[in-house]
Order: C-alpha cells, then sequence, then structure tokens
C-alpha cells in the first residue's frame, strides 16, 4: 500500500511544480538574467552527470577505461569533428583501453 501512497504523492508533486512553473510572471522569464540561467542549467546538468558516471562507482572515484574515452571525445571535440565522430571516437577508445586492460 505504501508504494501507491508514493505514486500518489509524486503525482500530485508533479502536477503542482507544473503548476508553479505556469504561474510564473511572463515579465519574470523575459529577463536577460533568466534566459540566460535557462540557458546554462541544462549545459551544467549534463555535465554533472557526465562526470558521476565516468568517475564514479557506488562511493568510490574510479578512473578506468571510460576516462580515455572521454579524453578521446574532447580531443575529437577540439578537432570539430561532427558529433558521431565525437561518439565513435569515445566509443573506439573505450573499448580498445578495455580490451588493453584487461
Amino acid at each position: 500500500m505504501s508504494v501507491w501512497i508514493a505514486i500518489g504523492v509524486t503525482a500530485v508533486g508533479c502536477y503542482l511544480v507544473k503548476l508553479l512553473g505556469l504561474s510564473v510572471p511572463a515579465g519574470l522569464l523575459e529577463r536577460p538574467l533568466t534566459q540566460r540561467l535557462a540557458a546554462l542549467v541544462p549545459v551544467a546538468l549534463l555535465a554533472a552527470l557526465t562526470a558521476q558516471q565516468t568517475f564514479g562507482a557506488d562511493t568510490a572515484l574510479v578512473l578506468d577505461a571510460r576516462l580515455a574515452g572521454v579524453g578521446a571525445a574532447a580531443v575529437a571535440l577540439l578537432l570539430r569533428a561532427p558529433f558521431l565522430v565525437v561518439v565513435g571516437a569515445a566509443v573506439l577508445v573505450t573499448a580498445g583501453a578495455r580490451a588493453l586492460g584487461g
């Protein structure tokens, strides 16, 4: 029964957050600072998620083949490679590092 209570509370919470977002005045959303922050927040969240998935395992810091893949992707980005080439380079270097490292 407690699972259904959690589902109900979550659904109501999501609805209230949506309602809160719709009730924000338009003038506040049109401010340059708000627009700049709205553009930067997804980038910061994606960077944090990437760092956590790359360097974290449970509660420990792990440096393994994933670090080499992220490094290869960074180099490909610096060389202005297309997105699929960046992803492919990261996959190939990660797989190679895992194959060589065991």
